[in-house]
């Protein structure tokens, strides 16, 4: 990893012990995520007086307040699916204005979920996650569902979920509505697998590649490509192919010794299985140690 500032290294050490964690908690793991773009405004987290020190810079603990806050607001005892999906619709798409459109695929603060928090916008996974935690801190049998291309949330069991697509602000969909959604995407029908309720770090992991990919398209922004694959690479099961890339944008901002040195160690880890793609790599770190001169 690079150098970091002792705030940063401690995040990073909760990011990496929260993710090998029996149960990981997705909330803490999306926050501690938002909080490698940087602080949140004081008047974000709460109203503070002059030269007064702001508790929760990050807005960790705002958020999870938050959370806590929308899941007091829905109606108390035990419901079906249907009940639940249509409460939640009503109280975060409806009454609290949950919901995405296609301008907030351009903004980075829509993978992080303290802004999403705030400004009650996001992509259709941080708009899931909210729902998620907020419908499991009220007790109702709620999962994300990783349909390719939009992620969506089901209530129940998978054998016959209610389903319910956040960033429509909670819009049922039936069967053929996800058959629609993943046709759309892919070209190609929906897999009974894709129904299968995805998991924290599953839901991380993808989160971590749509900030990459928003970086990717932004070339000056490789800080944020930076932070996203180290944090890819701190959960217990990742793409071997991110060290290279993390060896290639350390030689982008200028660290080229570093970066050679990784490339050079990751074609080690290549030799017996792709050795052609090995030795490309090294004459890539033979070119950045190059740029020293």
């Amino acid at each position: 990893m690079s150098a970091l500032d002792s705030g940063t290294a401690e995040r990073r050490r909760q990011f990496a012990e929260e993710a090998r964690s029996e149960r990981p908690d997705l909330a803490l793991l999306c926050l501690l995520l938002g909080a490698e773009a940087g602080p949140v405004g004081p008047a974000e987290v709460r109203p503070v007086t002059p030269g007064e020190a702001v508790p929760d810079p990050y807005g960790i603990d705002a958020a999870q307040i938050e959370l806590d806050r929308l899941a007091g607001l829905l109606p108390y005892g035990s419901r079906s699916p249907a009940a639940w999906a249509s409460a939640l619709a009503e109280l975060l798409g409806g009454r609290c204005g949950f919901g995405g459109s296609s301008v907030d695929y351009q903004r980075l603060d829509s993978s992080l979920l303290q802004q999403v928090l705030r400004r009650r916008r996001g992509l259709p996974i941080l708009l899931s996650v909210v729902w998620i935690e907020v419908a499991r801190r009220a007790g109702a049998p709620v999962y994300g569902v990783a349909l390719p291309g939009h992620f969506v949330v089901g209530f129940g069991g998978p054998e016959h979920p209610v389903l319910a697509d956040p960033f429509a602000g909670g819009a049922p969909l039936t069967g053929q509505d996800a058959e629609l959604l993943v046709t759309g995407a892919t070209g190609a029908a929906l897999e009974p697998s894709m129904m299968t309720p995805a998991r924290p770090l599953e839901i991380v992991l993808r989160i971590l590649n749509n900030v990459r990919a928003w970086a990717a398209a932004r070339p000056e922004r490789t800080d944020v490509a930076l932070w996203a694959v180290e944090l890819s690479l701190l959960l217990p099961s990742h793409p071997a192919r991110l060290r290279f890339e993390r060896a290639q944008l350390l030689v982008q901002r200028g660290e080229f010794l570093r970066g050679a040195v990784e490339m050079e160690e990751y074609a080690e880890i290549l030799d017996g299985i792709e050795p052609t793609t090995a030795e490309n790599i090294r004459r890539k770190a033979h070119a950045a140690r190059a740029l020293l001169n």
